[in-house]
């Protein structure tokens, strides 16, 4: 287990949907390559070291996927990994299915790609624990031309798990390709690309404890499908995304995917220990809470608690000592509630109220008792301002 201190003294970090802190090995690694000098297209002696740094980590990240390194495009991160496989699938044209819970990476693509035939997006519903009926998807791939669909394997704010296997399986039946993103999975919980017949996979180094602004795309060998780039210019990646390699970023997503894949299985079992206790306590002594999404089917280290009566923003105003969310980081700001527990019936109140804590790699017992002391006294505190009954 990783002891040394990464963050801010005495803040206890339950973020790590938005991003965790980068890993030992990765942060070496990273340096490391920093101070070498070198360009992964070059031939001479410089050139080829970086390339073999590049190399390693694409290595690296296929082991922890159980994929061939050959399947695995460097790009800045999900993303762009997400932008890519969607662009490349419906490069012919066809319709994109997609679901209404997926992260903007997803939707804003899909709707953006379906911009001059609107009807060519399908999004399919959930049920109120945030699972995608297989049964609506068949629906929805029964009306023909589909280009790709695309669902997400573990949700961002609520990290309810996707059933991946069955979901490509109606997906190629119906001759259409199948993505997953896979941010909030990989490094989390073992994927087996051997044995999960996806087509594409987008992944970002920084959530399983690698540096910000890398990430992948798995794309397996053998599958139809023109690489259709973002970015133009030199080809490298065999085409699919251009530019120089940004080696040193690559190399410590690499050794992150490395250091996660040695110590999943601890990790798993750990952080599951520390998230149960985080909600039972909340639960237990706050009252009229509730935890949103499938409950024996989600991430390990990821809850989202409603505090009916506490508005989210108050609550986390009020316990600077925290770091956790009112949902995803990529829309945080935004004026409208979530649409991931909108999607799943939630009221816009009890959206609002609505409180994500993900715990990672290095949480301890300590972060968890801290939290847990925190958060009671700051909703306790929000309801009393807002003459709530405790």
């Amino acid at each position: 287990m990783v002891t040394e201190r990464t963050l801010s003294s005495g803040l206890a970090y339950l973020d790590y949907n938005a991003t965790a802190p980068m890993r030992p090995e990765a942060r070496e690694a990273t340096l490391a390559s920093m101070q070498t000098v070198g360009n992964a297209s070059s031939t001479h002696r410089s050139g080829r070291d970086a390339a073999q740094r590049v190399d390693e980590a694409r290595r690296q990240v296929a082991d922890l996927l159980n994929c061939s390194p050959g399947e695995i495009i460097f790009t800045s991160g999900a993303t762009e990994a997400n932008n890519l496989a969607l662009r490349a699938a419906h490069s012919a044209g066809g319709t994109v299915i997609t679901s209404t819970v997926e992260h903007p990476a997803v939707l804003e693509a899909a709707k953006s790609l379906t911009t001059t035939a609107p009807d060519a997006l399908r999004l399919l519903a959930v049920n109120e624990e945030g699972l995608v009926d297989l049964d609506g998807l068949h629906a929805a791939l029964s009306a023909g031309d589909v280009a790709i669909v695309s669902l997400m394997a573990a949700n961002n704010e609520t990290g309810v798990l996707a059933d991946l296997a069955p979901l490509a399986e109606a997906a190629h039946e119906a001759g259409a390709l199948f993505h997953t993103d896979a941010t909030q999975m990989v490094g989390r919980l073992p994927i087996d690309l051997a044995e999960v017949d996806v087509d594409l996979l987008s992944l970002s180094a920084h959530k399983f404890g690698g540096p910000q602004g890398v990430g992948a795309l798995f794309v397996r060998r053998g599958i139809s499908l023109p690489y259709h780039p973002l970015i133009l210019g030199g080809g490298q990646e065999r085409g699919w995304r251009a530019g120089t390699l940004n080696v040193a970023g690559i190399t410590g997503a690499g050794a992150a995917a490395a250091a996660a894949h040695r110590g999943l299985a601890e990790e798993i079992a750990r952080v599951t220990r520390l998230r149960d206790l985080l909600e039972s306590a909340l639960v237990e002594q706050l009252g009229d809470c509730r935890i949103n999404g499938a409950l024996d089917y989600r991430l390990p280290g990821v809850t989202s608690i409603t505090f009916h009566g506490a508005p989210a923003d108050a609550v986390l105003t009020a316990m600077p000592d925290v770091a956790a969310s009112e949902g995803s980081a990529c829309s945080s700001g935004a004026p409208s509630p979530s649409h991931v527990l909108l999607a799943m019936g939630r009221s816009r109140e009890e959206a609002d109220s609505t409180v994500r804590f993900s715990l990672g790699y290095a949480s301890t017992r300590a972060d968890v008792d801290q939290a847990i002391a925190s958060t009671i006294r700051a909703v306790r505190q929000v309801r009393a301002t807002l003459a709530i009954p405790i």
